[in-house]
């Protein structure tokens, strides 16, 4: 399963590790995902969710009903 989360679609970046004489070694910036219940009222049922801190943030702040509807949206484009 790819590391993307299902609302903000964060990904994981690449960077670079710097030790004390300036060195750079590649490495990765992973978000920081987990799978969530959600409860949706208007399907009495929870769903599955992976997403970020910040994508639970947003659930929390406009409602899952109202993300649901504009992830079905975004993918039927």
């Amino acid at each position: 399963m790819s590391r993307v989360c299902q609302i903000t679609g964060k990904r994981p970046m690449t960077g670079n590790n710097r030790s004390h004489s300036m060195n750079a070694t590649k490495r990765r910036f992973l978000p920081n995902l987990h799978y969530h219940r959600f409860w949706v009222e208007s399907k009495k049922r929870f769903i599955i969710l992976r997403v970020s801190a910040k994508g639970m943030r947003i659930i929390d702040k406009t409602g899952i009903d109202i993300i649901l509807s504009t992830i079905h949206d975004n993918m039927s484009k």
